[in-house]
């Protein structure tokens, strides 16, 4: 399906991914704006929360405002638990209507998963099998058979990219993989200060969910689509910066498998994928080139150990691993080139 325009409505426009994919979109050629939604601070403008956003925008209003038989996609940035009801009461009456669901709601194929992860029942089991989950890179032209389309948590964005062209190689021992991703603060939202109390908070790097992280679930799901065989440690960080995640992923290679052929056939396999930068072998690498932009940078590192390497992942959080994304699923689904309205890339901090 291929259409010159079409008219969005954002739900949870004013949270930290909101505010972020009301910006981007509002740059975007061949999308409108045409509702923005939140529970608070109805009838204000939304720059009054980022004034980054220039363009004159519908004032915040409502979700049970919007005239929906207008409306061609619905962004949902809303908490987990929340977006399957409003995808519920609306999916059979308005069939045009399609969603992007940037919460945890439909992530999970088997809804037991889902209700074990986020301690809640599924109030739209039966949706989840007309939903895809959609790592851009790697789900490409399937999404146009869905209207339902489950954005990818941040951590496993970062986590999968590197990994399934490797899997699915065989080049890698799928065991023993071990982990370690560290993220800005802003991947709690903006309640962040409630969630972690410890003493410090902007000078400090903080462990937690050391053995049950809720990407896990998602992490584990696409997975075992390639291999039951797979055995993996995940730990995240947070670090005293806003935004970004830096993911190190240890791993075996297998033997007389070369670090440069690791490094050739991730390239090939991402080739035509415009927003997949493999490094040189061996290149330090962070996150600073990837803040505010769509990109994931990988480099492929030798460890001191013969067959041990390490493979670096970054990414911005609220974009690639949020609102970029959902809009890079927003382009395949449409038709759009995959890096419309994505395509700017400015490096600094905030």
């Amino acid at each position: 399906m291929t259409k010159n325009s079409i008219n969005v409505v954002v739900a949870g426009a004013t949270g930290y991914v909101g505010l972020d994919l009301v910006n981007l979109l509002s740059k975007h050629p061949h999308v409108k704006i045409s509702y923005l939604c939140a529970q608070k601070n109805l009838g204000k403008q939304i720059n009054f929360f980022d004034k980054r956003i220039k363009k004159k925008l519908p004032k915040i209003t409502k979700i049970n405002s919007v005239n929906w038989k207008k409306i061609d996609l619905l962004f949902l940035s809303l908490p987990n638990g929340e977006a399957q009801k409003l995808i519920k009461k609306l999916y059979k009456k308005y069939i045009n209507l399609k969603f992007i669901d940037l919460s945890a709601d439909f992530r999970l194929e088997n809804k037991f998963k889902y209700q074990n992860t986020y301690l809640k029942k599924h109030k739209a089991k039966n949706l989840i099998k007309k939903s895809i989950y959609s790592v851009s890179e790697l789900k490409g032209n399937n999404l146009k058979y869905f209207r339902i389309v489950a954005n990818p948590g941040c951590y496993p964005t970062s986590i999968q990219i590197p990994l399934i062209p490797l899997f699915k190689k065989k080049l890698i021992d799928f065991k023993n993989i071990t982990i370690d991703s560290k993220s800005g603060y802003s991947g709690a939202g903006k309640n962040y200060k409630s969630k972690f109390k410890f003493k410090n908070f902007y000078q400090s790097t903080y462990a937690y969910s050391v053995n049950n992280h809720r990407h896990i679930a998602e992490i584990d799901q696409e997975f075992k689509k390639i291999s039951k065989n797979i055995v993996y440690t995940f730990n995240p960080h947070l670090i005293p910066s806003f935004r970004g995640i830096l993911s190190s992923i240890y791993i075996n290679k297998k033997k007389n498998v070369p670090l440069n052929r690791i490094v050739k056939v991730l390239k090939s396999y991402y080739k035509n994928n415009y927003f997949i930068n493999i490094y040189k072998p061996n290149t330090q690498m962070g996150t600073g080139n990837v803040l505010h932009t769509n990109f994931c940078d990988i480099s492929v590192c030798q460890t001191r150990l013969k067959n041990k390497i390490v493979i670096f992942s970054a990414i911005d959080n609220l974009i690639k691993g949020a609102a970029g994304q959902a809009i890079q699923n927003m382009n395949l689904l449409y038709n759009f080139k995959e890096n419309s309205g994505l395509k700017w890339n400015i490096y600094f901090f905030s």
